[in-house]
Parts: structure tokens; sequence; C-alpha cells
């Protein structure tokens, strides 16, 4: 059943518009919303939606909205959508007689109401009010029929050619999470409402439909277009409604009859079907594993350009990030199999039951994440899924300890804040350990009786906890407490001694993580573990207090001693060990953790053992994420014989995951040996990732020969032009201002052809390089020529360029865009006008600059204190009555 991804996706060109829902780590990957702005690639995250107050919650409803048919034509020359929303509801328990929906910036023409007689409405930035002829009462059902127009700046993107996108990939998409519904249709935009959805779309002949459910029909119209009509009969939330158009080339494939469809840019076709092999395996594992069956009728996937994250998982379509596409020629070095799982998983955890507001986020993203590891370790081994949550607790979790938000938290000033590593890896470790602490048949029946309990409603994290008490008959208030509402997680510190008179083996913990902060001392059901000689001794105990001591017979004295050595809890762990102990424990063929711990713990130890323990380590080591971390380890040691072992070992490696691990080992040295095995790589390498490794570490070398060889990269076409990018990131660390000129032709010749992202990293390089030029005026004009780019990312490097740049003749180009209506543009040219006048303005003192702050400050809390004052004043005129004129009266 699971072997089904084999078989080739057939390729079908199509033309095609979506409507859709949205919705984790590893290198090269970015997992849902779990992101924010990256400098290296120009990803943007949407600004999300400012909210007053201090704590938010679920809002009132005045109505339950059962269902919202839109139809609506896109018109993708002015950028604008124009159609009629069709919004039905039953009146709850007060009678209505103004009724309030999200609409940002929509132009409202007319509003009907058969039932109901509609006696006006009004349209503001932020809200559409309906305003009845008489109350309506409880129970009454109305359907209101909006006709508007809208040209969004969120929620609805274009993607089209004279945007700077390839002729043939032309298309729109929407994204509803967090809060931009409202900004393409008016609704109840918040997650604790749902209701069945339909869509009609007027596209161009040409173009494909597709939308959440299923595909009722296509009708032909004037003028070459034609109507596609979508039906989502299960009811769903309002961000999960998403609309996409355009041009794309499709494979398809099903699971169990349930049709599988994949939607990719033409111009990456060809690459398409490397990143979607697994879906149908992923499917078939994810309802074997939650044991609940796929709960829509068909599951599509779309590629779109420009992504604001790595995927959404809008219900039955998923929208993802062209990035995900890849060339088989990078090796196994990319992969969307967990973007897939992930996304996949949110149509049981986030679609069908959805949580009722952003503080209990986790209850989506964490099972998103969870399940993603599941599906890892099902696919890949046990061992992937103990190194993803290695990864994610040791490289996000863990080291934001200090965090005092703990999982559940509604303090946040913008929904996109709860979307970080407390609702994804967190909240995935909390899944696990629940799992590791009931076993795994009974968390998965827990699990299936959460899920067919709330099926398509919206939960709290206590609805979770409830159901596990249910069926496992234990009490989970302290768990809750203390990982879910609390923040932090534990710092243990163990220390162990052998008593030989008394065979027995001394472990102390200590719990040492700050407690100033809201976190806990914890209590832990742990397990130690002692290897003596052949024989594995498990021992459990429960860790209650701050310092305890636990004592452990055993029948000699052990050669491994092991914390947790099934990896069940979330906790750092400093636990000093002996050589000869570390020895031991690498030599443990069925303890991966154990022996990529010890690996970990030898790049301190700088002895000649240690380094040719290593170096056999990264040859013979079965597990990949093992022999990573002993390339890392070896280069920790800094010595030329360390350096030696890593350059002997690179073209060996037939796992390009390592092989590109010990080139970066390598690179990171300014050595004669280092460059002798740069040259090699650029000259045998085929993988052209491993190559733009190479290519970066030129930049430490100042030769003319490195220069050239630069040069040669930054010519170098290739797929999305990755090895160029790594040259022009290389030429900007190198800060040589003669090759300021071939990057600047490069870029004028080619920086069209290139993604958003290379584009905004060879701008902001430009920027960089070329401030210590004598080239600075022509740089000035080139990057101004991108300020009015539409692509925001092109437009906020442009601005980063002018400030590194540093040329005082930008600057009143720059302070054109200090109020963009694009929040992120606004910010970077504030920035780079701040980077200008530093450079051209002689330092203040801090009280000084301290002074104007506040007085900018004061100036703009005056400046909405009176706005908010003309407004009530406005109000309190238009509700007294005006006095009759004194001729009228005589009358």
């Amino acid at each position: 059943m699971l072997g089904q991804s084999a078989a080739p996706w057939p390729l079908v060109v199509a033309v095609v518009i979506f409507a859709c829902q949205m919705g984790s780590g590893h290198a090269n990957e970015i997992i849902c919303r779990y992101c924010g702005h990256d400098h290296e690639t120009g990803a943007l995250l949407p600004p999300g939606l400012e909210l007053e107050g201090t704590h938010h919650y679920a809002p009132d409803r005045q109505v339950d909205v059962t269902h919202i048919k839109l139809d609506v034509t896109p018109n993708f020359q002015a950028k604008t959508v124009k159609g009629t929303a069709s919004i039905t509801a039953t009146v709850l328990a007060t009678p209505v007689e103004v009724l309030r929906l999200d609409a940002a910036h929509l132009a409202v023409s007319e509003v009907r109401c058969s039932s109901h007689p509609v006696r006006d409405f009004s349209c503001s930035d932020t809200d559409l009010q309906i305003v009845f002829a008489a109350p309506v009462a409880p129970g009454d059902a109305l359907t209101l029929d909006i006709d508007y127009e809208a040209e969004p700046t969120q929620g609805l993107y274009f993607r089209t050619a004279d945007m700077g996108y390839p002729e043939g990939d032309t298309h729109l998409w929407t994204q509803g999470e967090a809060h931009e519904a409202r900004h393409w249709f008016p609704c109840f935009d918040y997650p604790n409402e749902r209701s069945s959805t339909e869509i009609i779309c007027h596209v161009p002949e040409a173009m494909t439909v597709l939308s959440n459910g299923q595909k009722l029909g296509e009708t032909g119209e004037a003028d070459g277009m034609k109507a596609v009509h979508w039906l989502q009969k299960q009811p769903h939330v309002s961000y999960l409604i998403c609309l996409v158009a355009g041009h794309f080339a499709k494979l398809e494939k099903q699971h169990r009859g349930i049709p599988l469809g994949f939607y990719a840019q033409p111009s990456v076709a060809e690459h398409a079907a490397n990143s979607f092999a697994d879906t149908p395996a992923i499917m078939a594992f994810l309802e074997e594993e939650i044991g609940v069956p796929f709960p829509w009728p068909k599951y599509d996937q779309v590629t779109i350009l420009d992504f604001t994250a790595g995927g959404m998982e809008n219900t039955t379509l998923t929208t993802l990030t062209n990035n995900t596409v890849f060339a088989a020629e990078t090796e196994n070095l990319h992969t969307s199999r967990r973007l897939d799982a992930h996304e996949m998983a949110h149509q049981w955890f986030g679609d069908l039951v959805t949580c009722k507001d952003w503080s209990h986020l986790w209850l989506n993203e964490g099972f998103a994440t969870y399940y993603t590891h599941l599906y890892e370790g099902h696919s890949q081994g046990h061992d992937a899924l103990l190194y993803g949550l290695y990864k994610d607790a040791h490289g996000s979790v863990l080291t934001r300890n200090d965090d005092k938000r703990p999982i559940v938290f509604n303090e946040y000033t913008n929904p996109m804040q709860q979307f970080d590593f407390r609702s994804y890896p967190k909240g995935g470790w909390v899944l696990h350990m629940l799992r590791s602490q009931l076993g795994e048949p009974l968390y998965r029946a827990c699990i299936k009786a959460y899920l067919e309990k709330y099926a398509y409603t919206s939960v709290v994290s206590d609805d979770l906890r409830q159901v596990l008490e249910e069926h496992s008959g234990r009490s989970f208030d302290r768990f809750f407490d203390q990982w879910v509402y609390s923040p932090g997680a534990p710092e243990l510190k163990i220390d162990y001694a052998w008593d030989a008179k008394h065979r027995l083996a001394k472990v102390s913990i200590a719990q040492t993580q700050k407690t100033d902060n809201g976190t806990r001392i914890f209590e832990l059901p742990a397990v130690l573990r002692f290897v003596v000689g052949d024989v594995t001794i498990d021992h459990a105990i429960t860790i209650h207090e701050q310092q305890e001591d636990f004592y452990v017979s055993l029948p000699g004295e052990p050669d491994v001693v092991r914390f947790d050595p099934h990896f069940t809890l979330l906790a750092k762990v400093a636990f000093k060990k002996s050589d000869a102990m570390l020895k031991a424990q690498l030599g443990q063929r069925e303890d991966m953790l154990g022996r990529l711990l010890a690996v970990e713990a030898l790049a301190d130890r700088k002895t000649n053992e240690s380094a040719e323990l290593l170096h056999t380590t990264l040859t013979t080591d079965t597990f990949f994420g093992v022999r990573i971390a002993a390339a890392e380890s070896l280069a920790k040691h800094d010595s030329d014989e360390s350096l030696e072992m890593l350059a002997a070992s690179w073209q060996e490696q037939a796992d390009a995951r390592v092989r590109k691990a010990v080139v970066e080992a390598v690179s990171k040295r300014y050595h004669p040996t280092a460059r002798r095995v740069v040259d090699d790589v650029l000259a045998k390498e085929r993988n052209p990732d491993i190559v733009a490794v190479a290519t970066g570490a030129l930049a430490r070398f100042s030769d003319q020969q490195a220069a050239a060889m630069l040069l040669e990269q930054l010519n170098v076409s290739g797929f999305r032009y990755g090895q160029a990018v790594a040259a022009i990131k290389a030429i900007e660390s190198r800060r040589d201002p003669s090759l300021v000129a071939e990057l600047m032709r490069v870029l004028r010749l080619r920086g069209s052809a290139f993604t958003t992202q290379g584009l905004a990293q060879g701008l902001r390089s430009l920027g960089e390089l070329a401030a210590a030029s004598d080239e600075s005026a022509e740089v000035r004009t080139y990057l101004m020529e991108w300020l009015n780019d539409p692509r925001s990312g092109v437009q906020v490097a442009a601005l980063q360029g002018l400030g590194a740049l540093g040329d005082p003749q930008s600057r009143a180009a720059v302070e054109a865009f200090h109020a963009d209506a694009d929040s992120r543009v606004a910010s970077a040219a504030k920035d780079a006008s701040k980077k200008l006048s530093e450079i051209h303005t002689p330092k203040a003192p801090e009280e000084v600059v301290a002074l104007r702050q506040e007085v900018t400050d004061l100036k703009a809390d005056n400046k909405k204190l009176s706005e908010k004052l003309d407004a009530i004043q406005k109000q309190l005129e238009s509700l007294v009555p005006k006095e009759t004129p004194a001729e009228d009266a005589k009358e």
C-alpha cells in the first residue's frame, strides 16, 4: 500500500486557478509559516494584524455563518478582484440590528438581503457594518449578497510578467492565515467560525480554476472567458479559503481512490516530480497512524511564486513555496518530503479540528510538526525520527529557554508572533512526550478519539487534556501546567560516580534552569541506562526535586551510562563523561543518539585519540547525522592533522549531505589545504549546492586566481542561478571594489532572470561592495531603478543596498518610502535613512538621541489621540439633532 509513491507522476500541462486554504527543521527548509524575515533569502513574512489591548481571545459571534459563496472575477492587468460575496447565517442569542463583518479596504457598492431588508451599510478600512431595517430575531436565517471590488495589498497576490515574473508562469494566489481573508472578501475572519464554502471564478478560457472541495463544472462565457465552480461541503474556517490562478503544469496520482494533484509553474515543470513522490505514501501512513481516514474528497498541492512562508494547509488544496521544487542533481540535499508531510498532517490537525484562537495554535502546528517526524521515522528509519527531534530541541527550543512566554499565550500584539518555536517544535515535543508516556497504542487511541469528538469544530488545549484523561485514566493537569501553560524547559546537570565496594552507581541530577521567569521545577519520568559488558540495564526514575541522588545496584562497573536513552524528554542536559566512556558510547551500534552525543563531546577533547575516533566515525558510522556531527567536531579541533583528515574524506562520502558538511568544515579554514580542497571541489564536484559552498569559501582568499574563479561562478546559469548567487555572497564578503563593475554587469544582464531572493541578494551585496568604490554614483542610480519594483522583496533589498552604499544623494528617494503602504518596505526605508544619517551626521550624545526618540514617540501618541478625539467628536455631532433655523421656525 505504501509503495504507491514509486509510480511516476503523469505530466499534464494546464493553466490553473485554485481556491485554497492555508496552514518545519532541516537545512534548506522553511516549513509552514515557521520563519521570519530571512536576510539571506529575502523571504518576507506578511505584516500580520496589529491588535490593541494586552490579552486576546476569540471574539463573540453575532450569527452562525453556515455558507459562504464567492462569485469573483480577477483582473490580472489591474491587479484587482470584483465580485459578490453571499453569506448565509443564522442569528444566535441576541437580536441583530447592525451586523459587523471583517472587510479591509473593500469597496462595497451594494448589500442586499431578501428576507430582512437592509436599511444602510457603512464600509471602513477595517470592517463592513450592515444596518437592518428592523432587528433580526434569534434563530432567523438570512442570506446577504454583497457586491464589492478590491485592489488587495494582502490576502490576494498577483504574479505577472509586468511584475518581473516569467511570462508563462502568470498566476494569482490567496492567503488567509492569520487574518488576510478580509482583504479580498467580507467575512467573519477568525478561527472560531466555520461554514461550507463555494467559489465561482471567471477567468480566461486558457486557465483552469481549482478550489477547496469538489469541482462542480465549467461554463463558457463571452469574450473568451469561462466560469469554474467549486464547492466545499464540509465546514471549515475562513482563513482556509483560498484562490490561486495561473499557468501550471499538473502531476497527478491517487491514494485509495482519493485524487492527488500537484501543480507547478511551467518553468520548473521538468523538476516537479522530484518534490512530490512521497505524497501517496504520506497519506497512507497518516491514515494508519492517526486512525481517521483522510477527511476530504481530494488533495491538491500547488507551488506559488514568492510565497510568504513554506506552505499553507488550505482545505483540500495546499499552497507551497515554489522553492520546494529542486533539481535532481542536488541529490538528497533537498527534499519536499517533510514539507509535504507537515502540510498534509494539517488536513486533520488545523483543518478538520482547528484551534479556537491563536493562543492555542500549537494544536495546529505542534501536531503537524510531530507527525512530520513520525513520517520521517516511518520512511527513513527510527533514527531519522530521533534526529529530527534532536534538531528541534537543540537547534530551536532549548536555545530560547529564557523566553518567558508559555506555549498557550494570549498577550501577543500580532497573531504572527505565535508562529514561532513554541507552537511548532516545542508543541511537537509535547506530543512526543505524551506518546512516550502513554505508549504508542494508547496514544493513538486518544488522538483518534480527540479528532472524532471535535471534528469540524474549534478547540482549546484543555479539550485535548480531557480526552487524554478520559481514555487513559491518568491525570494530566501537572503535565499541561509545566509544559503547555508555563514557559521554559528543564536544564539538568548530571554527575555519575561508581562505588566499587558496594557495586552501586550513583547518579546525581540537579535542575539548574532559572525559575524567576515563570519556569517551574519539573516532575520528570526518566530512564537511566547502564551498559555492563554485553548487558544493558534500564532503570526507571522520577525526578521531583531541584537536586536528587539516585543509586542503582549493578553486577559490575558500567562501560556506558546514559540518561534518557530513548529520548523522551525535552531537556538541556549537561553530563560530562570520561574519554573511555565516550569511546565506549561510540561503539553502541543500536544507540544513534548516544553516538551523536559522544561525537559532540569529543569536539572539546582535542587529543590525537579523539581526532582518530572522530575520523573513524566520519568514515564508518551508519547514520548520516552522526557523520555530519563528526565532521563538525573534527573541524573544531582546528589542527592541521584534523584538517587533513577532513580533506581526505570529502570525496569518499557518497551521501551528499555528509559530503557537503565536510566541504563546509574544510572551507571555514584559511589554510593551503583548505584552498586545495576548494579548488578540487570546483573542478570535480557535480552537485551544484556543494560547488556553491566551495564558491563561498573563495571569499577568504585574496589572490587573483580566486577572483577569476568567483567571476567564473558568477556567470554560471544553472537551476535558479544558485551558483551565481553563491558567488555574489562571496564577492560581497571579499570586499574587493574591483569586482563592482562585473557584479553590476551581471545583474543588469541577468538579474531579471534571477529569483526574487537571488536578485535581492545581488542588490544588497552590490550596495555593500560599492560603498568603498569609485562607482558608488553609478551603483546608486542602478539601485534606485529597483525602488519601485512591484515585488516588495526587491524593494526592501534595494533600500538595504542604498543604506549600505551610504550615498547621501539617495536620501530623498529613500525617505519617500517611509510611509509606504507595505510596512516591510517602510521599515526598510527607515532603517536605510538611519544608516545614511549615521554615516553623514556627527553622532549625537546618547542623551540627545534618547530625548529625540521620546519627542518622536510623543508626537506619534498625540497624533493617534487627536485622531481618536476627532472621531468621537464627529460621532457625537451625528447623534445630536440639528436646531431648526430661526427663519424656518417663523414659517
